[in-house]
């Protein structure tokens, strides 16, 4: 049983109930009627704002609702005690056998306990990473990245159909940079001495293999061309170069996408996708000829006055209108953006979340202004800021990484605490705060590092499967051993608090693929850690409660199953985060 799910529907009977016999009014509207665990475990199991929400509503006070609804859910299934408290609030206690239950439901259910239909099979493109390819990625990247991978696997896991996408930024100056930089190091492949790096140009080393490339694919052959020749050539090579090295360094996290969608193809040999863009924005008189301020904290005398082309993005609740032309006539980001954008529209998603980094927060209203104007209203698009992380070693701030010039790489950071760590620790703060990432930290073992925590629970559980076949010969946790257990021999403290806890994953699912916010899995995840090694300890303490008894199969069944329910969600949370549940710690 999905105890909120279940118990959502019972509040839902209950309101129906009271609308039969026109106490609340048959529009009423429940979207905010909620249930969830108490604040304190002593008030019961669950509790419910449904009166609060609906006494406006039905014109009633909120207390006198609140007794009319605990009178009809304390008939339903399972519900031991119905109480209201406060102004209206209703704390439902339920009967034993509802916990003891949830356990065998959990291993009947194995790795789809938890998986949703929220999404309804709707699709939805998740973009994420997109960093310029003009070098290796870095520890900024990495949040981004691994922030975005895990919000799909989450949405994936909620019931949505969802496209992975990296928007690969090949067009403008920053790759002409790029190139200028890689035939430098060409140059240097050849025998030529190219002293220090110039002002302007990438001075990492990372550029060094792909100058060499070159030199032995063309020879000296691209010295004797004209810039205008060799230009698009190194372009294409050095792009290619970065893209494949950026792959790979995903790859080292287990990420990887399912479309790459090229900038430059947007005004590429199948047409000008921005011009089309404007024009079709302009056939709706979203474009127009304009004039704009000079923006705020800028000197009059430093802003250029002059006659614009504008999308009229303050129609679709942006500050201000958008320039979509510079003034040499190249096209601004934002038209490149909105031509990107429309192109996702046009392959048939309206659900569009984009992870940017935290530099990118003052863009965030004119792209959702921009998808709301170039899909009529139909599209909608969250995007999530990953804000920057810090990254310490035993305290001290990491200096800059040798082989890239001026910042740490996220391979070198994985080589040396791996992904499991990189990825636990990048998800353990919400994304729009800080992340301080210790490098020593993440490698203790110790309550204090969470992914160590986690894991370790999973291995211990996976100990207490080893230690069982040992005292029962035959014994297969995945067997017949664990489907036939008597619940009723769960009820200790300890035990009933685990399998509340396990109770919650569903719920935790379900909000956080509602919310977009992947963290709330690893928050939950190291809560459940707490309550099973609290559980392990109490049983070291009190050998009544051990998780074997030689003597007593049938409470050894009991409890290795509720290990085993533990085991499963453990592993199915950190899958959902792209996390290796560990079975045993070395």
């Amino acid at each position: 049983m999905n105890v909120f799910a279940h118990f959502a529907a019972e509040i839902d009977t209950a309101i129906k109930a009271l609308q039969a016999s026109g106490v609340v009014p048959d529009d009423a509207v429940t979207d905010h009627v909620n249930i969830e665990p108490p604040r304190d475990a002593a008030h019961g199991d669950l509790a419910t704002n449904a009166a609060m929400v609906l006494a406006k509503q039905a014109g009633v006070n909120p207390r006198e609702l609140a007794e009319k609804l605990a009178e009809i859910l304390s008939h339903a299934d399972h519900v031991a005690a119905v109480q209201v408290a406060g102004p209206g609030f209703i704390n439902i206690t339920l009967s034993g056998e509802v916990w003891g239950g949830a356990v065998a439901d959990i291993l009947a259910a194995g790795a789809q306990y938890g998986r949703g239909d929220v999404g309804q099979d709707e699709r939805v493109n998740v973009e994420y990473v997109s960093a310029n390819p003009t070098g290796p990625l870095h520890i900024g990247h990495c949040r981004g990245a691994v922030f975005g991978d895990a919000l799909a696997n989450l949405l994936d896991f909620s019931g949505y159909e969802v496209t992975r996408e990296y928007y690969i930024n090949d067009a403008g100056a920053q790759v002409d940079i790029l190139a200028h930089s890689v035939f430098l190091r060409y140059r240097e492949a050849l025998g030529e001495k190219i002293g220090a790096i110039p002002d302007g140009l990438y001075p990492g080393d990372y550029v060094v293999p792909v100058g060499e490339a070159l030199a032995k694919e063309h020879g000296d052959s691209l010295l004797k061309m004209t810039e205008e020749t060799w230009l698009p050539l190194v372009r294409k090579a050095a792009i290619s170069a970065m893209m494949s090295q950026i792959k790979d360094d995903l790859a080292s996290l287990n990420i990887r996408h399912d479309e790459f969608y090229s900038e430059a193809s947007l005004t590429g040999s199948d047409g000008d996708r921005v011009a089309a863009t404007i024009e079709d924005l302009r056939a709706r008189d979203l474009v127009y000829l304009g004039h704009l301020p000079p923006p705020k904290g800028k000197a009059a005398e430093n802003w250029e006055d002059r006659e614009q082309t504008l999308f009229r993005a303050t129609q679709f609740g942006d500050d201000s209108d958008r320039p979509l032309i510079k003034s040499d006539g190249s096209y601004t980001y934002f038209a490149s953006d909105m031509a990107y954008h429309a192109s996702k529209i046009a392959r048939g998603f309206t659900n569009l979340i984009d992870v940017w980094g935290a530099d990118h927060g003052g863009y965030v209203k004119r792209m959702a202004a921009a998808v709301k104007a170039l899909s009529g209203g139909k599209a909608a698009l969250d995007v999530k800021i990953c804000q920057l992380v810090r990254l310490f070693r035993g305290g001290e701030a990491v200096k800059m990484s040798k082989r890239a010039g001026d910042f740490v790489t996220l391979r070198e950071v994985v080589d040396e605490v791996g992904p499991d760590s990189v990825r636990f620790m990048m998800l353990y703060r919400k994304n729009d705060a800080t992340l301080d990432f210790d490098l020593l930290k993440v490698r203790e073992q110790s309550r204090d590092n969470p992914v160590f925590y986690v894991q370790y629970a999973h291995a211990r559980a996976h100990s207490v499967f080893r230690n069982t076949k040992e005292a029962f010969v035959g014994f297969d946790e995945n067997g017949d051993d664990l489907k036939s257990i008597n619940a009723g021999l769960l009820n200790s403290d300890e035990e009933i608090t685990l399998i509340k806890r396990l109770s919650y994953y569903p719920r935790i699912i379900h909000a956080a693929s509602i919310a977009h916010e992947p963290h709330r899995i690893a928050f939950y995840l190291y809560e459940l850690a707490g309550d099973f090694h609290a559980l392990w300890t109490r049983g070291k303490e009190s050998p009544q409660l051990r998780f074997i008894n030689a003597d007593n199969r049938d409470l050894t069944m009991a409890r290795v199953a509720l290990v085993a329910a533990t085991a499963e969600v453990l592993a199915s949370g950190l899958g959902v985060l792209g996390v290796q549940p560990i079975r045993e710690m070395r």
